[in-house]
């Protein structure tokens, strides 16, 4: 036996350097993932952004989905993708800009057309004077359309009798055919000086007036258009030109090579698929942000799972042993207790508790292992410290209720109390501990049961309702109320709603119901706990009425149509008196409470209005249950 105990102690040290190597690997983790939530969070922490709170379990939810994935990698980002990301994720929101309008002449098209010009020739009689010299011609045929216009016989520049056969000659050299030429050497003229009027007009966005990341984009494209627009003004000057050179010269043929130049548009189309990025930008902002900072998060995230990794396998690794040596133990223990509980005389009652414990807690992790005249509590055959509150209620209630068998009680001409034994329970715990008090309770000779806990309450009631035999049952509340400004309480009999029903609701509405439609004035002492049911009845009303909006009264209140100085009455009244337990300080007004009929009212009328079905059925209720009363 001696032998044995000294292995479980050194199985026990071992687990102890065990712990502490596990508990090294757990902080190691733990201190990784809380400086890289806080670089995470640094970085991204900005007004409205969702990161704002971002910690560590932030950090191991995003590894943990990351290191599920096979290509880790194409999270990572690039400085330059980095730097735009960031660009974004401080951005500010921007208005849409208007695309650049502009159309690239045909250059080749107008080459073709001006070349066939350049060689073109006009046939009439030809005053040689004139024809070697365009700008006397030119300045000519000026003169001679202010002549026919003015209809004039003398020269208007000299004022001598024009040479008789002057005009005649002067009309056959500028003939119809010349003038048709020139008109129209004059209109392609004109189509080139409104296209470079077209180029002088561009006014494209300033750079400032787009998202930052988008601002180098922008500015590489609009260089390249703006060089476009360069080189096609350019082409388009010498067209000009060699078009003015043979105005001079219509009976001619000029032999100008005009260079073919085709314009290359897609430079617009570039331009411009930046400032849709820009709009597009602007119309989706929230959401293109918050990508920005999901992108940042991940790829900081993904640099460092190959360490997270790591450290997570150390601190698998170090549980695993934790854990196998527990088991260890465990079955060391369970030998070694097991020639101890022989020798011990309540060994009985400890396996009977402990089949308690296993049937009400679901799980045999804790047990109560003899130790000469006593128990120790062990979990997985250590010594068990840091019980939870449903842990200790559950070995409290289990070993009490044991202790009714004792010999030294007699159950049947004895009196037991229970004082509110679910206290800290979950709703399956609770089941569990109503069916042990029930099996063990059943035969005692008087049983006083105290809850506040409505759900285990509802199981203790249908349980006495049912009583076999001679047996009787009474139910009883406690009623809060003051007395010379002293909180005090009286036992009274239950409220019929509460007993008849299962339902607090019922009860709440009653309350409030009888205090503004039966009650009359009563003194202010009486109104201390309606406060407190009022809100509740409010809160569970529209807790089913507004299931999607948050607990807050005053959020729910918003979307309530019903007369807003009531709501607000309403509000003041439940935040002044329903949070305390004492008489309010001296800055709240008691006289609020005087109030509290016309408030009750007042909350009535709301329920109406957002329920009048519900409202109906539950004051038919109320009356049906007061018109028995009175029977």
């Amino acid at each position: 036996m001696d032998h044995l105990r000294a292995e479980l102690q050194k199985a026990k040290e071992e687990l102890e350097k065990l712990r502490e190597k596990e508990s090294s690997a757990v902080k190691t983790l733990d201190n990784f993932c809380i400086d890289q939530a806080k670089a995470i969070k640094d970085q991204l922490t900005a007004t409205g952004s969702a990161y704002i709170n971002y910690n560590k379990s932030d950090f191991r939810a995003t590894a943990n989905k990351l290191a599920t994935h096979d290509d880790v990698l194409q999270h990572i980002v690039d400085d330059a993708e980095r730097q735009r990301l960031l660009k974004q994720h401080v951005a500010t929101a921007k208005q849409s800009i208007g695309l650049i309008s502009y159309s690239f002449p045909d250059s080749l098209a107008l080459q073709q057309e001006i070349s066939q010009i350049l060689v073109r020739t006009v046939i009439s009689a030809v005053i040689e004077s004139l024809r070697d010299d365009p700008a006397l011609a030119e300045w000519t045929r000026d003169g001679l359309t202010k002549h026919r216009e003015r209809k004039a016989d003398v020269c208007l520049f000299c004022n001598q009798k024009l040479p008789q056969g002057r005009m005649e000659a002067l009309e056959a050299h500028f003939s119809d055919e010349y003038e048709g030429f020139v008109n129209a050497i004059d209109g392609k003229i004109q189509e080139i000086q409104d296209a470079l009027q077209e180029a002088e007009n561009i006014s494209p966005p300033d750079k400032a007036r787009l998202y930052e990341d988008l601002a180098a984009e922008y500015s590489t494209a609009l260089k390249e258009f703006l060089d476009e627009v360069k080189r096609v003004c350019g082409a388009l000057k010498e067209f000009e030109k060699a078009l003015d050179t043979k105005k001079g010269t219509p009976f001619k043929q000029l032999e100008i090579k005009l260079a073919a130049y085709m314009a290359k548009t897609e430079t617009l189309k570039k331009i411009n698929l930046v400032i849709e990025k820009h709009n597009k930008a602007s119309e989706e902002f929230d959401e293109r942000v918050k990508k920005a900072r999901e992108k940042l998060e991940k790829a900081d995230v993904a640099g460092s799972i190959k360490r997270y990794k790591r450290l997570e396998e150390e601190v698998r690794l170090a549980t695993q042993a934790v854990n196998t040596k527990q088991n260890s133990i465990k079955t060391m223990k369970a030998e070694v207790d097991g020639i101890e509980r022989e020798i011990v005389q309540h060994r009985e009652p400890a396996e009977e508790l402990n089949s308690d414990l296993r049937a009400y807690l679901g799980h045999g992790e804790l047990t109560l292992d003899v130790k000469e005249t006593g128990y120790q509590i062990t979990r997985n055959g250590v010594v068990a410290e840091g019980l939870s509150e449903g842990e200790r209620t559950a070995i409290a209630l289990l070993y009490f209720l044991k202790s009714l068998r004792d010999r030294r009680f007699d159950l049947k001409t004895g009196i037991v109390v229970l004082d509110d034994p679910v206290s800290s329970l979950d709703s399956n715990a609770l089941f569990f501990a109503f069916g042990f008090i029930r099996e063990r309770t059943q035969d005692a000779a008087q049983l006083f049961i105290l809850t506040h806990n409505f759900t285990f309450f509802r199981q203790v009631k249908n349980w006495f309702h049912h009583l076999r035999g001679p047996r009787q049952a009474g139910f009883f509340m406690l009623e809060c109320t003051r007395e010379q400004s002293k909180r005090c309480a009286i036992i009274r009999w239950l409220d019929p709603l509460l007993e008849q029903y299962e339902s607090e609701y019922h009860y709440l509405f009653a309350c409030v119901y009888r205090t503004a439609k039966e009650s009359p004035q009563i003194g202010m002492k009486e109104y201390y706990g309606l406060p407190n049911i009022a809100r509740r009845l409010l809160e569970a009303f529209l807790a089913f009425r507004q299931p999607q909006k948050p607990a807050e009264l005053w959020q729910k209140f918003q979307d309530i149509k019903f007369d807003e100085s009531k709501k607000l009455r309403m509000l003041r009244f439940l935040h002044t008196h329903s949070h305390h337990h004492e008489v309010e300080e001296p800055e709240h007004d008691l006289s609020i409470l005087s109030e509290t009929k016309a408030i009750m009212m007042d909350l009535l009328e709301l329920m109406k209005a957002e329920d009048k079905a519900h409202f109906q059925a539950m004051e038919e209720l109320i009356n049906k249950q007061a018109v028995e009363e009175a029977k």
